[in-house]
């Protein structure tokens, strides 16, 4: 059981640690403390930038191979598929992951999606509602930017709805993520931890920037005064709904080349420990290539 982790409580190695034991770093477990994690930690990771974004490139060949045989195996009928979800307080990564899996997949088995404040159409709706629609289809890679979980952490920090709802949410969603596992589509849940002074050099830095200007919104800094109520209610998300179906990983996040690494080997993780394989096909190779060879 962990109660919290600090610089100097992770596992160190000479070389990045192999997926399955990063998972187990960074899952979240009982007693676990999101304020005893260090934002600018590196767990798993002994290197530095230049040795993460190696490895970053040797996993992603590895990303789109497994995806690629996930894809084929949907289209030979398989039920599997893979939910990669990812939160995090504003400037913490979610949109660079979005761009770092999609630059490493084939576009036609991912989805992706975010969710920003529900429409009026989706408020008519109970709150899973617009998430449902998002899912993946059988050999599909979907990641979501936000999710169900805003229902949670926005709706709770700002009181959008009542206390008894957001309550009853928590339930809900374990629900919902068992029911996808039993589906068969594996549930990734990632948080980017990010520290406040690390956002606030994040937003001073898209406003000195004029191509990075455009994605600077006033209102990020206006959320800032409500930070330890975020933090309060990551906390309370991550300890309820981190279940043995659909578990929580902490990734910190001010590090972003540690972050982006990170995110990449849990996925690479995940999709090793499906099992995937190449689609088996009856096609008679070497009487193929002999007519290829003919012709």
């Amino acid at each position: 059981m962990r109660s919290g982790r600090r610089s100097g409580g992770w596992a160190r190695a000479n070389r990045p640690v192999p997926a399955a034991a990063l998972a187990e770093v960074l899952r979240v477990t009982d007693g676990f403390d999101l304020a005893g994690v260090d934002p600018a930690d590196t767990p798993g990771f002994a290197g530095g930038r230049r040795d993460a974004e190696q490895s970053f490139a040797e996993d992603g060949a590895l990303l789109s191979t497994l995806q690629e045989r996930l894809w084929a195996g949907g289209v030979a009928g398989s039920r599997r598929s893979l939910l990669l979800l990812v939160q995090g307080m504003n400037t913490a990564g979610k949109g660079r992951v979005l761009r770092d899996v999609a630059a490493a997949v084939d576009p036609r088995g991912l989805r992706v999606a975010s969710f920003a404040a529900p429409t009026a159409k989706e408020r008519t709706h109970e709150f899973l509602w617009r998430v449902r629609r998002c899912l993946p289809g059988p050999g599909e890679l979907a990641v979501f930017a936000r999710s169900h979980y805003e229902d949670v952490l926005v709706a709770r920090v700002h009181h959008l709805v009542p206390r008894a709802t957001w309550q009853r949410r928590y339930t809900a969603i374990n629900r919902f993520e068992s029911s996808l596992v039993l589906q068969e589509t594996v549930v990734v849940k990632i948080m980017l931890h990010l520290s406040a002074g690390e956002q606030s050099t994040r937003l001073a830095w898209r406003l000195q920037h004029p191509d990075l200007r455009w994605r600077y919104d006033p209102r990020d800094v206006e959320e800032r005064a409500w930070w330890n109520d975020y933090q309060e209610a990551y906390q309370a998300a991550l300890t309820r709904c981190s279940t043995e179906a659909a578990p929580w990983y902490v990734v910190p996040a001010d590090r972003a080349w540690y972050a982006r690494w990170a995110v990449r080997r849990l996925l690479v993780g995940e999709l090793t420990a499906m099992g995937l394989e190449p689609v088996p096909t009856h096609v008679d190779v070497q009487a193929e290539v002999a007519r290829l060879t003919q012709g």
